[in-house]
């Protein structure tokens, strides 16, 4: 039994979103906020620039983990040749995509070689596989899809752990019908990644209605109860710009949870939750 905090992983999704993102997100890093980002190669505002900012952090000591957030939805684009289905040369919006694959009309070989291509441009980036490998909207987890991403790892960076994305029993709410989702999807993910030998963090939270009423102050303490030890949060943070207008709806929200993990109460808040963040090291986290 571990003695003293609970140690989680607090990851920001969609580095290389925008260049407001982008520096928002390492902004938290540096002040020891968050300790782990999930890095979007497919973004046209991801750049080796973008990519140097961000490992300059680890120089020295290692502040986050690095992982790859692969993409397959739109408004973003595919980075292998010959992708299909597209529309007006980008992928397909979210919905069309999970119809394809549960009614599995998608091409494996063709999610393969997408997957792959963005798995090479990160390592020829940043020098080495992702420490974590997981999905932009969740995709990863989608029949079809999730046997293409799981062998693409299991290959291509094979000690890098993979998200799953169901919550803790202890809090789970029957309400929340984006979480239950992920719980059921999660299922049958985290058993084909184990028959991989593919690690996966033992416990996921983070979902809550992305609308103008949500207070993420208030939201997030629901997030720590019943996590594990080891135990993955993600979070949207940065600052809104014009290109992150131009790419995705989930923009003032992004300043909220920054302003919140700036905030003098959120290290106040892990302190009573009897939290704090894991210390990246450079091993593979998740547990088989």
């Amino acid at each position: 039994m571990r003695s003293g905090p609970r140690r989680i992983w607090l990851c920001a999704d969609d580095y290389g979103i925008s260049p407001g993102v982008n520096a928002g997100i390492r902004e938290l890093i540096m002040h020891g906020r968050i300790n782990a980002t999930s890095i979007m190669v497919a973004s046209p505002y991801f750049s080796g620039d973008e990519a140097a900012a961000l490992d300059a952090l680890n120089s020295g000591q290692k502040r986050a983990d690095l992982g790859l957030h692969v993409t397959l939805t739109a408004p973003f684009g595919p980075m292998s040749a010959d992708f299909s289905p597209l529309r007006k040369g980008h992928f397909l919006p979210l919905n069309d995509v999970l119809r394809g694959a549960v009614a599995r009309r998608l091409q494996s070989e063709l999610l393969i070689t997408e997957i792959a291509t963005q798995l090479r441009a990160f390592i020829d980036v940043f020098g080495r596989p992702p420490d974590f490998v997981d999905g932009h909207q969740h995709v990863h987890l989608f029949p079809q899809i999730r046997d293409a991403f799981l062998r693409v790892v299991a290959q291509g960076a094979p000690d890098a752990w993979v998200r799953q994305c169901a919550r803790a029993k202890a809090s789970r709410r029957l309400q929340d019908r984006k979480a239950l989702t992920l719980d059921i999807l999660s299922f049958g993910f985290r058993r084909k990644a184990a028959r991989l030998d593919l690690k996966f963090n033992p416990g996921f939270a983070g979902t809550y209605t992305f609308n103008s009423r949500a207070n993420y102050a208030k939201i997030f303490p629901r997030f720590l109860t019943g996590l594990p030890d080891n135990g993955l949060i993600m979070c949207h943070p940065g600052f809104v710009d014009d290109a992150l207008k131009s790419l995705d709806s989930l923009t003032t929200l992004r300043q909220d949870e920054l302003s919140f993990f700036s905030s003098d109460d959120f290290p106040k808040l892990l302190a009573e939750h009897g939290v704090a963040l894991a210390r990246p090291t450079g091993e593979s986290l998740g547990t088989a």
